[in-house]
């Protein structure tokens, strides 16, 4: 079983599309607006003795942990202490980088993954993240490259409509200097109840979907002029099942094989459902990791047509439904437009695989490891 383990809600940033929300009016609920009850008292910090941790985890042959925020790299002792002591032989991470260099080298080589939040070119990160940002994360990049850090690096972007999707995957993924083994993005989408004050239509339908298709395109010309196949975990893990025929549950693994320890012990289906006791899968004190909870994607999703392509998109936004049913169809829309693109790619990629300029196995990846897949 996949763990997201939540050290601290603290952060060092404020990002415009994550904190910097809570900053802003919120637009009106609508009627399909769903309530849920959150734990006002949860604890800010990781409040409960490791050693119980270790006993939970220790009752599953195979656990992975990956180390969440916040900023889990606020709490570098304890990370270390974890990565030292739990009965884990699979650590990752997701970080905005910044505290990188806060941890031992042997340390930060004990993670398999490690994924990176940036937004692309340096303007756009800066622009979202902070002023210098890029350069000091990336400086932190190069420093755990040269420190001996082999595992997978992942450039895991926001997207919004400040984003040209074709120009950020492009460049990160073209420049070596950055070392990403692997991207992933993220639509800031259908999170907030912030509809109302967006272009995302406008964006959706001259940018981002039109992107898509560009990037699913250039994925494959790439296939077929060098032999490899791009870790873009949008197109890799869809592609993946679409060559093999099979469906799919929630690609992230929420609720069904990826789980969030909160920092009281309790078990979330996923770790931005935080405090949402109502949908807790019960306590690491007494709970069978083995054993835990579905808990399913419902509403709309159960009879829409593409669901055994996405799996849901995303449990946290089908039970809170922030956005209202135009909204949400844009995203979906999105969704749609992603494996049209994937599916129109597929007798290429297949023919690619046929002669033997790729293979099926240049297609396998981590699952779980924090990409949420559909963006």
């Amino acid at each position: 079983m996949y763990f997201h383990l939540i050290l601290t809600d603290d952060c060092n940033l404020c990002c415009r599309y994550c904190r910097a929300k809570a900053f802003e009016d919120e637009d009106k609920e609508g009627p399909d607006a769903v309530p849920v009850e959150i734990d006002a008292n949860l604890a800010p910090d990781l409040s409960y003795d490791p050693e119980l941790l270790y006993r939970f985890l220790a009752r599953d042959p195979s656990p992975t942990v990956t180390f969440y925020g916040g900023e889990p790299l606020l709490r570098p002792v304890l990370i270390e202490r974890i990565v030292r002591e739990a009965p884990v032989q699979r650590f990752m991470i997701q970080t905005n980088g910044l505290l990188l260099d806060q941890l031992a080298p042997d340390i930060v080589n004990r993670f398999s993954t490690i994924l990176v939040s940036l937004d692309g070119r340096e303007t756009l990160t800066d622009e979202n993240r902070g002023a210098g940002v890029f350069s000091r994360v990336m400086t932190n990049v190069r420093k755990i490259r040269a420190d001996g850090y082999r595992g997978e690096l992942i450039a895991r972007m926001t997207v919004t409509e400040r984003t040209d999707i074709f120009d950020a995957v492009r460049y990160l993924a073209e420049n070596p200097v950055y070392s990403f083994t692997s991207i992933h993005w993220q639509m800031d989408a259908n999170f907030t109840r912030d509809l109302s004050r967006r272009r995302f239509a406008e964006w959706v339908t001259e940018s981002y979907n039109p992107g898509i298709r560009a990037l699913v395109t250039a994925w494959v010309d790439h296939m077929e002029q060098n032999g490899q196949v791009n870790r873009w975990y949008p197109f890799i893990d869809p592609m993946e099942d679409l060559l093999y025929g099979r469906e799919s549950p929630l690609r992230c693994g929420a609720g069904h094989a990826n789980y969030a320890i909160m920092t009281d012990g309790h078990i979330a289906p996923c770790p931005i459902m935080i405090g949402m006791r109502q949908y807790y899968a019960g306590h690491i004190a007494d709970a069978d990791p083995q054993s835990l909870p579905r808990i399913p994607v419902g509403g709309e999703c159960t009879t829409c047509h593409i669901r055994t392509f996405c799996g849901g998109r995303c449990l946290y936004s089908s039970i809170v439904q922030p956005w209202n049913p135009a909204g949400r169809q844009l995203v979906c829309g999105t969704v749609e437009n992603l494996r049209d693109s994937l599916m129109d790619a597929l007798p290429r990629v297949r023919a690619l695989i046929d002669s033997g300029r790729i293979s099926l196995p240049d297609f396998a990846h981590e699952k779980f490891n924090g990409c949420e897949i559909i963006p």
